[in-house]
């Protein structure tokens, strides 16, 4: 008996066309990390796409006092074998566009407009049956505080082996084994598997989130700030086990965490959002040496560096708008030293600079699209009352 149209959308998942990972998508991604991997498509994949692609998204908040506009125009890429760090202070929305990929929103939340596409399938007009076949099966989610996303009543190896048995089909005994080889996988003996989560430590339960975020052999892999509550020492074993898995399995991942050094110890590329906008993206390289959104410069200010002189760390004056009423023109500007006239009356535009770098800010007008960035002079205020001059070159470097 032939299946109904909406049985079919939940049958997407019968093997498609296969295409390997592709290395050299972005030179800045070491060859070596993305194998050649043979992964099963969506049966409505388009095998030319990319791996995904957000484009313009907008997640909105209902209140009683009024919409907050989580989220406003987001868009960004994620190719195989790469990592995006997105970074940004709490309520900039990086953990809402994470969690749209796959709708895990509250209630009170809904994508208002845009698309997210996977494979060149559009996930956000699907409904939550048919959504439910892409969470875990082909995007994944390593929740921050492992201990609340863990079931305290069931052991490890069960709740490991559940999105195997329910998304593969797999038999109990099969599931179960395959939950014992991933508890292997990131370093936790097998026979560990038969403990409740409150019988391991915080980095055990971490890195059991991992194991079930690997459960399904996913092509995205979500953590949202998987080392927080961590010491350092597990923080480093962590970030240690997900780099080693990406180059291992071919995986794609997107990193939320408010560490800055975390991004550039794991990821290619990075994200920085404000206030429900990207302010700036592109390579790691760039973007740490030579960042040109003032909110960026602010960020990596405010961040202690031990091979520099010691000095007192920079704050960013003021605090980020009422996103149930956003300023009119650039959210940053009524904190950002560099302010013009302009800034605070039109929404900046992005634009994409040829060392890869995508900024949305007036001090980058379109025209400055694919050239170097023009010079110019930002002297920042320091907490002691003093000035210091922050000058970005032509080539984007600031001194």
């Amino acid at each position: 008996m032939r299946p109904s149209w909406e049985d079919e959308r939940v049958v997407e998942h019968e093997i498609g066309p296969v295409r390997p990972l592709e290395a050299g998508v972005h030179p800045e991604i070491d060859a070596a990390q993305v194998k050649l991997r043979q992964r099963p498509l969506p049966r409505l994949a388009d095998p030319e796409a990319p791996l995904l692609e957000v484009k313009d998204l907008a997640v909105h908040f209902k209140l009683e006092s009024g919409s907050v506009k989580a989220v406003d125009g987001v868009s960004f890429r994620l190719d195989h074998g790469e990592a995006l760090g997105i970074a940004g202070e709490s309520g900039c929305g990086k953990t809402t566009t994470a969690l749209s990929l796959v709708r895990l929103l509250p209630p009170n939340a809904r994508v208002r407009s845009g698309s997210i596409e996977l494979f060149g399938i559009d996930l956000v007009p699907k409904s939550e049956r048919a959504l439910a076949r892409y969470r875990w099966r082909e995007i994944s989610i390593v929740f921050q505080g492992a201990m609340n996303a863990l079931n305290p009543v069931h052991r490890v190896r069960d709740q490991i082996a559940e999105p195997v048995r329910l998304r593969l089909g797999e038999s109990e005994k099969a599931s179960l084994k395959r939950a014992g080889d991933l508890l292997e996988l990131v370093g936790i003996p097998r026979k560990r598997g038969s403990a409740y989560p409150h019988e391991l430590s915080g980095g055990m339960r971490q890195r059991a989130m991992i194991a079930m975020a690997l459960a399904c052999d996913p092509a995205i892999v979500i953590g949202d700030e998987p080392t927080t509550a961590l010491d350092v020492m597990v923080q480093a074993q962590i970030l240690e086990l997900l780099e080693r898995l990406r180059s291992e399995l071919g995986l794609s991942l997107i990193l939320i965490t408010h560490d800055l050094s975390v991004i550039a110890e794991t990821c290619d590329r990075a994200m920085i959002m404000y206030a429900g906008r990207i302010a700036e993206e592109g390579p790691v390289g760039r973007l740490f040496t030579a960042p040109r959104h003032p909110y960026t410069q602010k960020l990596l200010s405010s961040f202690p560096n031990i091979r520099t002189d010691r000095r007192t760390l920079d704050v960013i004056p003021g605090t980020p708008p009422d996103l149930r009423t956003p300023p009119p023109g650039c959210r940053f500007a009524p904190r950002c030293p560099a302010a013009m006239p302009v800034c605070s009356e039109v929404v900046p535009p992005e634009v994409r600079l040829s060392d890869g770098v995508r900024v949305a800010c007036h001090l980058y007008p379109p025209e400055t699209a694919g050239t170097d960035a023009t010079a110019v002079d930002i002297t920042v205020p320091t907490i002691g009352g003093g000035v210091s001059s922050s000058t970005i070159s032509s080539a984007g470097a600031t001194t």
